[in-house]
């Protein structure tokens, strides 16, 4: 199913993975094993694909990380299929359109599942991670990568900001086991990132 991968589950829950776009954006899918339902995380670009897949794999729901133009070009595809798009008020205004806003520490329902929203600005204003509850399984989008933050010098970005979100957010809030999924590349855990963080702040980025 063009490459879609199935990158992590257990008894309840399925996380797909693939990829679209010009920068490479890592598309996710939250599917409850139960129910068949899933939530889809950034409708980023190739709007066909995404959508074949969405059917798929039951996509009832997607969210935004942000409102950055990469990761929002599919938006107006998926709402006009009727999928719900929900996203930050501090974004919302950087998608075409939407249907929904989010929340800090809201509960996303999918099935059996629970998703959580971790509200961490700094990449832009309305930047959201999300959990998997009962699972170690955490989206960053562009908060955070494989060996630092996000991009913070893009407009409605800030340094200190993103830093602060990944402390009291991330890092003080998950176990070291936890797998980090970004927006795009490579998954990491937070145990591996966390020793490094006083080394970003040093180098400014």
């Amino acid at each position: 199913m063009h490459d879609v991968a199935l990158v992590w589950s257990d008894a309840t829950a399925e996380v797909h993975r693939f990829v679209v776009g010009p920068v490479e954006n890592n598309v996710y899918v939250v599917r409850c094993r139960r129910s068949g339902e899933a939530l889809l995380i950034d409708a980023a670009n190739e709007h066909d694909r995404l959508l074949e897949v969405a059917r798929h794999l039951g996509v009832r729901q997607v969210v935004e990380t942000h409102g950055h133009w990469d990761h929002i070009q599919a938006v107006e595809a998926v709402r006009e299929a009727g999928i719900g798009v929900w996203v930050r008020h501090e974004d919302a205004a950087m998608l075409p359109s939407y249907d929904a806003l989010l929340e800090d520490d809201d509960i996303i329902e999918i099935g059996d599942l629970r998703i959580r929203t971790a509200h961490t600005p700094g990449h832009t204003p309305g930047s959201i991670c999300f959990s998997l509850e009962n699972t170690p399984v955490l989206f960053t989008g562009d908060t955070l990568f494989p060996g630092g933050p996000g991009n913070a010098t893009f407009e409605g970005g800030d340094f200190p900001t993103i830093i602060n979100s990944i402390e009291q957010r991330l890092f003080r809030v998950f176990s070291a086991d936890t797998l980090i999924w970004p927006g795009h590349g490579a998954p990491s855990t937070i145990g591996t990132e966390s020793p490094s963080l006083d080394s970003w702040v040093e180098r400014g980025w």
